[in-house]
């Protein structure tokens, strides 16, 4: 089935979304924006995929648990999960995998857990936007060790892109798919780099705003509509 998606979408949780961006103003404007599932990908956590989860499955949409990965070189990672347990797992991992610089909500924003009413029940203390100490080299690894997939994030930006950090892009990890913030650019970046013809190319929104959730365009073929589903899809690709 053909299923239109956003798999890059910020909450709450993350310093630099908006703190409207609670799991169900999320669910409710992807509703409205006529998307079947969404994942949400908070930096460097998924202390709110299961509120979002939640929310979803009671409104007739699939959110997939995920997070947006920084890795040591400062890349941005999508990296998404079957279930809520396993995205869980990997995001404690991250955890300890990262530098404990406390957040300055003043300077940086707030990062708010919430339930699945929208009532905070919680917030992170460290700043969830520094790089961790996981490597792109092996990222790939780690997230397949949690049951998950993952793919380098925009790729066509000037910061924290595989590209803008490496200046390359290669097989050498075996991706299965990249992310483009729109396909503007994309022929030129397949002519530059020939490694992305082989790739399933991606395209999300990358929200941080419930403005920035654009109406539904880009779909992608899944057996069900399902986190795992979608995660077997990947696996098929790399």
């Amino acid at each position: 089935m053909r299923l239109y998606y956003d798999l890059h979408i910020h909450s709450c949780l993350s310093p630099c979304g908006d703190d409207d961006m609670t799991p169900n103003n999320i669910v409710g404007m992807a509703k409205l924006c006529g998307y079947d599932i969404i994942a949400l990908t908070d930096h460097n956590t998924c202390k709110n995929c299961p509120a979002i989860v939640e929310v979803g499955k009671n409104n007739g949409l699939t959110v997939v648990p995920g997070m947006e990965l920084c890795t040591s070189e400062e890349i941005h990672v999508v990296c998404l999960f079957p279930t809520v347990d396993e995205a869980m797992k990997f995001s404690d991992y991250v955890e300890k995998n990262s530098p404990p610089i406390q957040n300055r909500p003043e300077i940086f924003g707030n990062q708010f857990i919430m339930d699945s009413e929208d009532n905070v029940i919680g917030q992170v203390d460290n700043l969830l936007t520094l790089a961790s100490f996981i490597s792109i080299d092996d990222v790939y690894e780690v997230v397949t060790s949690f049951g998950g997939v993952c793919y380098p994030a925009h790729l066509n930006r000037e910061s924290y892109s595989i590209i803008s950090v490496l200046g390359e892009f290669t097989n050498d990890n075996e991706y299965p798919a990249a992310e483009f913030s729109d396909l503007t650019q994309l022929e030129l970046y397949k002519e530059r780099y020939p490694a992305l013809k082989e790739k399933e190319i991606i395209t999300s929104s990358d929200a941080h705003y419930l403005e920035n959730m654009r109406d539904a365009q880009f779909q992608i073929d899944l057996t069900e509509n399902s986190a795992q589903a979608l995660i077997e899809y990947f696996r098929r690709k790399i």
